[in-house]
């Protein structure tokens, strides 16, 4: 059982982030693992164990060559990885990212089911994993709440408002994980020590393959704003007729 991971490393969330003059994140310095990706890695790695057998591969794409947050990943056990490191890629959408993820998976070889979390936490679509399986010609399965492996069939509880549906697929396929399908394990000094010497296949967008066709960008942000401050809200002191401004509030938030 080979299982590729789709890994993000963001800015720190505890450090209130900057943008750069064309308006997108600035992603410069240390980066980390997404907590998200987390509960992937640990999905794939027990996947694996439970197989007896097979290797866990993380791809990913930042800026300036940073491996931080993959060496992070590494410590939990997988074997190595993949990172796309391009300028070319700044500001990427949602269509290239899922264009690089993709054709990791076919650097990678040999996968039989690729995971990804349902979204990013430093800004996301939610649309990158069925991109990537839709590119691949691979089944998608979404927001999984529990896998299973069963010999060729991969088997999701698939989490709705009113519950899960059981979902099946032949491998390989693609699935997004929610947060919560397994506690992630924290990485352990030996794991630590031992992912400093773990291959990361360090790539550019041409090495595979795709040229400035594959990787416009088709999106730009021409602004950002400040969210408006909170109003203070009205105090009322009940004289004992206090529910009529309550009626009267919402009969005002009634849709005409």
């Amino acid at each position: 059982m080979n299982v590729v991971v789709c890994v993000k490393q963001i800015p720190d969330p505890a450090v209130p982030g900057e943008l750069d003059s064309d308006h997108t994140l600035k992603r410069e310095g240390k980066l980390i693992l997404d907590e998200s990706d987390s509960y992937g890695v640990e999905m794939a790695l027990q996947l694996v164990d439970k197989a007896g057998g097979g290797e866990v591969t993380l791809i990913s794409m930042a800026p300036n060559g940073e491996v931080a947050g993959l060496r992070t990943a590494l410590a939990m056990g997988a074997a190595q990885a993949i990172l796309v490191s391009d300028d070319a890629l700044a500001g990427a959408d949602a269509l290239t990212t899922s264009k690089v993820l993709a054709k990791c998976v076919e650097r990678a070889g040999g996968v039989d089911l690729v995971l990804a979390a349902t979204e990013s936490t430093d800004g996301y679509t939610g649309t990158v994993p069925a991109q990537v399986a839709e590119l691949l010609g691979w089944p998608s399965l979404t927001f999984a709440k529990e896998v299973h492996i069963d010999g060729t069939t991969v088997q999701i509880q698939r989490q709705t408002e009113a519950g899960y549906d059981v979902v099946e697929a032949s491998l390989p396929a693609v699935v997004s994980v929610t947060a919560g399908v397994v506690e992630p394990r924290y990485p352990s000094f030996k794991g630590i020590m031992a992912a400093k010497s773990k291959p990361v296949d360090q790539v550019t967008a041409g090495d595979l393959g795709l040229g400035a066709d594959d990787i416009t960008i088709y999106q730009t942000i021409t602004s950002v704003t400040a969210a408006p401050a909170r109003e203070a809200g009205e105090k009322i002191e009940d004289d004992g007729e206090a529910f009529g401004k309550i009626v009267e509030f919402l009969d005002g938030l009634k849709v005409i």
